[in-house]
């Protein structure tokens, strides 16, 4: 690649037009570094709230381009934040969410190496925008990655970002520690916190599905990974799929259910080489019949995030 990386941000809106402004703001208002702000694309997922009232606002900047159209939902709007993007890196960004403005400088500088997925820490926010979390957090969702582009078109269609995270388990990604995204935790988030093992299943089924998808290419392997690689990143997701089955039949208090597949995350360990501790810690809490993830109140299954 010539020059310095043109990233293109993109930021996924269905009914969250009273934060959408803060997102569009915090990609045009980025440090400077070596990097290109290329584009800054606004996917209005068929919102019926102020959304088209916000992105007429910004209707004047050269680096802003609205798409709206009528309600596809969050897999189609990821798969297409790449596929209408033209940098050569896409930052994603869910509207309720807002970077840091060292973000894209900060991402920049790990775009070496041969690295084409950069993930960082976040800090947890609020509807208000006020701290949940005292300390950082590890990120991982949707609006602490920073993806090239090509590599990316590869693994769609993509139900969910979890898709990207096999270029990192590839040994093509990067995880920095710099809190550079606010993630917003409010009561219409996608992610239900609060319904026992509705998160966990969601995350299996992500998993589940990626693994086929890395296994239908082992024929024709694509440039970022060898057949073998696949291999051992198939067996990785889908070890992790059984583990959040575990966590999912533990919430409801389905011991017979999480033993079921304590075998099945066993052998994607193994096949995939992975530490053996995330097996231990889940069977642990299938014997001691105590799930490992606490539930959080209040958080309703709506929206992007």
């Amino acid at each position: 690649m010539k020059g310095p990386p043109r990233i293109s941000c993109v930021i996924m809106c269905h009914n969250y037009g009273r934060y959408l402004n803060q997102a569009i703001t915090s990609c045009l208002e980025q440090e400077p570094g070596n990097f290109v702000l290329h584009e800054v694309i606004v996917i209005d997922d068929g919102s019926s709230d102020e959304t088209e009232e916000v992105c007429l606002r910004h209707e004047g900047d050269d680096k802003v381009k609205i798409i709206r159209r009528s309600q596809q939902g969050f897999g189609q709007t990821l798969t297409d934040a790449f596929l209408l993007s033209t940098g050569d890196w896409v930052a994603p960004l869910d509207a309720d969410d807002w970077f840091h403005s060292s973000k894209l400088r900060t991402c920049s500088e790990a775009m070496t190496g041969g690295a084409l997925f950069v993930e960082h820490w976040e800090h947890v926010v609020d509807s208000a925008g006020n701290p949940l979390l005292q300390e950082p957090h590890p990120g991982g969702n949707t609006s602490t990655l920073v993806v090239h582009r090509e590599a990316a078109l590869s693994l769609l269609p993509a139900s969910n970002e979890i898709f990207f995270h096999a270029l990192r388990e590839a040994g093509r990604g990067t995880v920095l520690q710099d809190p550079l995204t606010f993630y917003r935790v409010h009561p219409r988030s996608m992610t239900d916190r609060s319904t026992p093992g509705v998160s966990q299943d969601y995350r299996a089924d992500v998993c589940i599905a990626l693994s086929g998808s890395l296994r239908a290419m082992y024929g024709s392997p694509p440039a970022w990974a060898t057949t073998r690689q696949l291999r051992r990143v198939s067996w990785h997701f889908r070890a992790l799929g059984c583990g959040h089955r575990v966590e999912a039949a533990m919430q409801r208090k389905q011991r017979l259910t999480a033993t079921l597949q304590i075998p099945g995350m066993l052998i994607g360990t193994l096949r995939a080489h992975d530490p053996i501790t995330p097996w231990f810690r889940s069977l642990s809490s299938t014997i001691a019949g105590r799930p490992l993830v606490r539930l959080r109140p209040g958080q309703a299954q709506q929206g992007h995030s």
